[in-house]
């Protein structure tokens, strides 16, 4: 989908005044409005290192500027312990490697009142950011692939892929807040409260009792999710496509398929119009610059 800007162009045009022996030659302006197209496109800025192993999920904190990304370095689904979080700058430089550690197979993550949230296969981990050490774990009853996490700052949703669930966590309490939601994946709150979501049906809207309205239909499995506004959107296919949806239509804006290199949780930087990329099993975080 493009997007239209309108440009004013000044254009003088002359003007002749005829008296009864001579004339003269004004100029008249007049502005005319213009109409530019630009393609939605995604341009690479940074990468890091290949160190990030079968890294996941991205997710920028703008409280401090650092970007968490989950390593889950083995099978998506296997408890071996070898998965790990680490910390990663705005330019791309590796912080720390295994900010924390002794997670198995970590996954989406959203930061709620000083914690960082993680999917962990069947549990949500609970991490004290200031202190860098899990201070808790909650074992979800039933789960079996728990994905991807967001918070709107006091509830915790995720999702588990395999049951088509979003769970809630909320004042140490476990709900279920939909069913039925086929291959549930990315989730993301608006600014507006509102959780949007990603499923085998393509992208959705919940209202507050889980109910939900169709947005867009085509991209349809999706990974990672990100809201720019209530019409604008990005999201993420695994498999290596990056889609632009606005008002409902969407835009495919990076494919990198071919490369082998998947696209998986994404984030986003809103003041670097930045879109952050885990490459899973390219083991590397790559950051492209939106146009739209």
């Amino acid at each position: 989908m493009k997007t239209t800007q309108k440009l004013i162009l000044t254009l003088a045009f002359p003007l002749i005044i005829w008296s009864c022996d001579s004339k003269t030659t004004n100029e008249e302006v007049t502005e005319v409005e213009v109409e530019e197209s630009i393609e939605p496109s995604l341009t690479k800025v940074w990468e890091t290192t290949a160190e990030l192993m079968t890294n996941e999920s991205t997710l920028f904190d703008p409280t401090t500027g650092i970007i968490y990304v989950s390593n889950i370095d083995g099978s998506p689904s296997e408890k071996d312990g070898k998965g790990s979080i680490a910390i990663i700058s705005k330019e791309g430089e590796i912080i720390q490697k295994e900010w924390v550690s002794g997670i198995d197979s970590p996954k989406g993550m959203g930061i709620s009142n000083g914690k960082l949230y993680v999917t962990n296969i069947d549990e949500l981990v609970e991490i004290d950011i200031k202190t860098a050490e899990i201070s808790n774990r909650y074992k979800i009853e039933g789960a079996e692939f728990l994905n991807d996490v967001d918070t709107d700052g006091d509830k915790v949703y995720f999702s588990d892929m395999n049951t088509g669930k979003i769970h809630l966590f909320q004042d140490g309490a476990i709900s279920t807040f939909a069913e039925g939601q086929d291959k549930i994946n990315g989730l993301r709150v608006g600014s507006n409260g509102v959780l949007y979501g990603l499923d085998g049906s393509g992208l959705k809207k919940y209202n507050s009792n889980g109910s939900f309205e169709m947005i867009n239909e085509v991209v349809t499995g999706g990974d990672g999710l990100v809201v720019i506004d209530e019409s604008t959107f990005i999201a993420s296919r695994w498999q290596g496509e990056i889609y632009l949806i606005q008002d409902g239509q969407e835009t495919k804006i990076l494919d990198t398929k071919a490369e082998e290199s998947n696209t998986a949780d994404i984030d986003y930087i809103p003041e670097d119009n930045l879109v952050l990329v885990p490459t899973f099993f390219k083991n590397k975080v790559v950051a492209y610059k939106l146009t739209y």
